[in-house]
This record gives structure tokens, sequence and C-alpha cells, in this order.
């Protein structure tokens, strides 16, 4: 990897796409608006995986007007490694992952920054599922399923929302894990092979897909059971402790 010049922004968020063209410029100036009004100095990273509607050139249009890298991948690769090769191609000592559809709010990312940074954390996550979470616009069915695909995860890690897929961290612990999962829980993933020491939890609410369709379907949900057995064989491999864990309001 490519030594980071000194200017690289102290964060880059991670943002993967697929047919999010509609959104997509709503999403890059609601987060530069929040890195501004934050005081962050951050870029984004658009991995799109080869979206027939355009997203990919729009992301590239996009890049000439805000601080923007973007990722063409030749086909639907899977989210996880989506997020593995946006890590790769960043220039920050601190990465995250935010959603496309604005489901995730991006004007907590500077608060997520700074409770990182202040509290010597190792990843903060945005949590549905902590005190001050909650979810908005979602169905019943959706809600009851994400919180027993957290509930699994609890024999893995005293994080209470494992599946979000709204995190910060530290670059150098992102650096260089193998995933084996591509799908939709690269933070359960990222939070068992990176082996943080300290994790915090702050809280938000989710906001459902007002626009497009939603991407989990049968085989993520069994492709999720067949993660959590290999997190759990990983662990006990590598015997594992359990990382501090905070929840902030």
């Amino acid at each position: 990897m490519p030594e980071r010049p000194a200017t690289a922004a102290t964060l880059s968020l991670v943002v993967p796409t697929y047919n999010e063209r509609d959104r997509l410029p709503e999403l890059v100036r609601t987060i530069a608006d929040a890195f501004a009004a934050g005081g962050l100095h951050g870029e984004l990273v658009i991995v799109d995986d080869n979206s027939p509607d355009g997203t990919g050139p729009l992301a590239d249009e996009l890049a000439a007007h805000y601080p923007i890298t973007v990722v063409h991948r030749p086909g639907k690769l899977g989210l996880g490694t989506a997020v593995i090769d946006g890590f790769s191609a960043s220039r920050s000592r601190l990465v995250g992952v935010i959603d496309a559809d604005l489901s995730h709010p991006p004007e907590l990312v500077p608060r997520m920054v700074d409770v990182l940074l202040r509290e010597q954390a190792d990843v903060v996550i945005g949590s549905r599922y902590v005190p001050g979470g909650g979810t908005r616009n979602w169905e019943l069915s959706r809600v009851l399923m994400s919180k027993f695909a957290c509930l699994l995860a609890r024999g893995l890690t005293p994080v209470r929302d494992a599946t979000s897929g709204f995190f910060v961290m530290k670059r150098e612990l992102a650096e260089g894990v193998t995933i084996s999962a591509g799908g939709f829980k690269i933070c359960l993933e990222l939070l068992i092979r990176s082996a943080p020491a300290k994790v915090i939890e702050v809280p938000y609410v989710f906001t459902g897909r007002t626009a497009g369709e939603s991407k989990m379907n049968l085989n993520e949900a069994l492709g999720y059971l067949t993660q959590l057995r290999d997190l759990h064989a990983y662990r006990r491999t590598h015997a594992l402790a359990r990382p501090r864990h905070l929840v902030m309001r």
C-alpha cells in the first residue's frame, strides 16, 4: 500500500453502492455538510459494483467537486468485500462505513470520530439497540429479524448492535484483515477478526429505506448463520479476549 500524504484526511468514509444513483447526490452533499459543520477533514470512498443505473459514472462526476475516491468493481461481489476494497483505497488514519440510502445520519459521523479519539477507542459503532437508539419506517418483521441476529451474535461480542453497517475504526485494525463473509455483516466480521481492545456504541435512529429495494434476502440470512459458525471457530482458534465495551449517550 502506498505511503499516505501528510495532508491525508482524518476519516475515509466508505459508501458501497449498487443502483443508488437517485440518492447519491443528496448523500454526498449531506455528508460534506456534516464534515464541514463538525470541523472534520474527511473524504468519501464510493465503491460501486457496476450499477446498471449509472451510479458509478455519476460518482465520477461528483468526484470533480467533492473529496471523493471512486472504486469501480466489475459486478456484485458482496458488501463485505466492497468495504474492504474501500478501506484499501482510502488515505486516512481512520476509516468508516455508511449506507448510501441515508438510513444512517451523516451528522452523527463527526461525533463518532470525536468519541473514538477522545476515548482512545478502537471502534465506534452507531447502534440502534442501546438507550437512545431505535428504528423508524421499518417493518416489524425486519426489526424483529435484526434484533434476533444481534442476539445470536452476543456469544461472540458484547456489542448490542453487532450487525450495524454504520461505524468508524482505526485504520491499522482493518489493514490485513481477511474476511470470509462477503455479505451484510461486515461489522461483526471486523469486530472478531481485527480483535479490537475497546469498542464504544453510540445511539442513533435508523430510518428504513424510502426509495429503492432492500438488499436483504433468504440467502443473506442463511449466510449469516454460516458466518456465525465460522467466527466462533476463529475466536476459539485464536483465543481472542472479549473487548472492553462501553455505551455512550
